[in-house]
């Protein structure tokens, strides 16, 4: 029952499509977390920097969450087009983008 109407939310048709859309988030999860831990070491950027600070650890975890936003955007695009899903996913994209303030960027692309 939850299936069906998670298809018809995304306009998909076949249950093959939506394990491949699943699969593609579970991926994009995993490997955004696994690209932080150098991206942030390239920055210097460990708790530890912050433990002396007031609040440190939650700023910490804004600035991680910060720079696994974009790395996570931009591989669930990449393991779309892996999964043969972009068109999906790049819909979903725009979604997640106009509803962060930047519909600018989409105009006429509706």
């Amino acid at each position: 029952m939850y299936f069906k109407k998670l298809k018809e939310k995304w306009h998909i048709t076949s249950n093959f499509q939506l394990v491949l859309i699943f699969i593609v988030f579970g991926l994009t999860g995993s490997m955004s977390v696994k690209v932080a831990k150098p991206l942030l070491d390239l920055l210097s950027i460990h708790p530890e920097t912050f433990q002396d600070l007031r609040g440190g650890y939650l700023l910490y975890w804004i600035i991680r969450i910060t720079l696994i936003f974009p790395a996570y955007q931009v591989l669930l695009l990449l393991f779309g087009a892996l999964f043969f899903q972009f068109k999906f996913f790049w819909e979903f994209e725009k979604k997640i983008l106009k509803r962060l303030g930047l519909k600018h960027l989409f105009k006429g692309n509706d």
